[in-house]
């Protein structure tokens, strides 16, 4: 029967040995022909395949990887941190819920706004009103949003005009939006492949750019643009 230590196990880790106080300092780097794997270079130690603390191809058995400043000697490889209880929660919490919840809950979100535009009724509402808009309060100009829940409110009855009329831009992008929206929950909670509408960074600041030129064109005081003040 042979005598087989721990250290000759296949797959064990050796122990960590003490530092020597009198051994030549390991540089930081290895040797750039070790790393290229050349004719010439030392012998190399990778690790274990897939651990997280395995030393990337080409490092040199002699030296240490970069990354650990106290210096780990080649074949030993340091333990894998755990997780903290709220990263565990949340990882259990994610893979527990049902893909079809988000998307719910993006749902009551989006009726709950249109229940508050229906029962709040804001076209028959003063304009100092709570909640009101803050700028046009305080300066009596139209903001970018101006008219939006009056847009909605007259969307919901079917009065594209006067929905128009209080917000174009709205209007116009709301078709747009309810296709993003039903794309977006078609896919998470059923798997649905619809055709994607690719929005890249040009439109996106054309976008913005036509909706800063219809704030600035809606709050001048002249004709026919005094049509377009709520």
């Amino acid at each position: 029967m042979s005598n087989v230590t721990s250290v000759d196990r296949p797959g064990a880790q050796p122990p960590l040995p003490a530092p020597d106080p009198h051994a030549p300092a390991t540089p930081a780097h290895p040797d750039p022909a070790a790393v290229a794997g050349e004719p010439g270079s030392v012998a190399t130690s990778p690790g274990p395949a897939g651990h997280p603390g395995a030393h990337p191809a080409g490092y040199p058995a002699a030296g240490y990887p970069e990354g650990y400043p106290g210096g780990y000697p080649a074949g030993y490889y340091p333990p894998i941190a755990e997780p903290d209880r709220l990263t565990r929660f949340v990882t259990r919490l994610h893979a527990r819920t049902p893909r079809w919840v988000v998307p719910l809950a993006a749902v009551g979100c989006v009726a709950a706004g249109m229940g508050y535009a229906l029962l709040s009724d804001p076209t028959r509402s003063a304009p100092d009103a709570i909640p009101s808009c803050l700028l046009k309060l305080t300066t009596g100009l139209d903001c970018p949003g101006c008219g939006g829940t009056r847009a909605l409110w007259y969307v919901l009855h079917a009065d594209l005009p006067a929905a128009a009329r209080h917000h174009f831009l709205f209007v116009f992008a709301l078709p747009f939006l309810a296709y993003f929206f039903v794309a977006w929950a078609g896919k998470q909670a059923f798997g649905w492949r619809l055709p994607e509408l690719r929005v890249g960074p040009k439109l996106v600041g054309g976008f913005l750019a036509a909706w800063l030129a219809f704030t600035v064109i809606r709050n001048l005081p002249w004709a026919p643009f005094t049509a377009l003040y709520v």
